[in-house]
């Protein structure tokens, strides 16, 4: 049960804000059926070692291993659908009062639900890259097949293998979208965070200059993270219950 006081509370935060932006990470997608990286007993760096499936050099060395981990993983994204969660950020974008979404997913979930100012910081499967010719390629052509196969995608202009535009360990990140990451939050006089452990940086470190120059914090996830200290309010509650939640008040539904 989410208390009304907290809810009220966050909602006079959001009437009052002129530039809100909301954060989110893996924990907004969890509702939808997409594991975590680092829920206890459920998170998918439990169970694997990030270096050695997921890391750039490991893709080098082995992308059939790369794409066989990330095969079931790959369905479980396509087959998800955007819950409560996603949709209100969308409906609260669509009100004119939210900014836009910073999001560490891959999963596309935000933009499915309607929300249209998203800086995926972390990248998408929409496209993939040949690591041979550089040449970029939207997904849709093979996907589907990878999916159904589990055949490593090959480039058809060259026949090298091709990437998925997701940033993988030791990757850098894409200058522009971080840029306009950092632009989004630099502007915000409130930080909706919404399913992030906040582990992973640099983009984890994104809020605390906004933060620093007067920005008002929500928190809404299930795990302790190291901006709690600064919070206005927090939600330990389910993200798919507080912010449906949140936005009716705010919308006065």
């Amino acid at each position: 049960m989410v208390p009304d006081s907290r809810i009220s509370q966050a909602a006079q935060l959001l009437q009052q804000a002129k530039h809100t932006v909301a954060f989110t990470g893996a924990g907004i997608s969890t509702p939808s059926g997409i594991p975590d990286f680092r829920s206890k007993g459920s998170g998918l760096w439990e169970r694997y070692n990030p270096m050695e499936v997921a890391s750039l050099s490991a893709f080098r060395y082995d992308p059939d291993k790369f794409y066989k981990w990330i095969q079931p993983l790959a369905l479980t994204m396509i087959e998800a659908e955007p819950n409560p969660a996603h949709f209100a950020l969308a409906r609260l974008e669509k009100a004119g009062l939210l900014a836009g979404i910073v999001t560490q997913n891959i999963d596309d979930l935000h933009r499915r639900a309607g929300s249209e100012i998203i800086f995926e910081v972390h990248g998408h499967l929409r496209e993939a890259t040949c690591v041979s010719c550089y040449s970029c390629h939207s997904t849709n052509g093979f996907i589907e097949e990878f999916i159904n196969t589990g055949e490593t995608p090959h480039c058809p202009e060259c026949g090298g293998v091709l990437k998925p535009n997701t940033v993988l360990f030791e990757e850098q990140l894409p200058y522009d979208i971080f840029m306009g990451a950092a632009n989004l939050l630099s502007q915000s006089d409130l930080i909706i965070i919404a399913g992030s452990s906040l582990e992973v940086v640099p983009v984890a470190s994104l809020p605390v200059g906004p933060l620093n120059a007067g920005a008002r914090l929500i928190i809404v996830n299930n795990y302790p993270t190291y901006l709690d200290e600064r919070a206005d309010v927090i939600f330990r509650e389910d993200v798919a219950v507080v912010l449906p939640r949140l936005v009716s008040e705010v919308l006065g539904e």
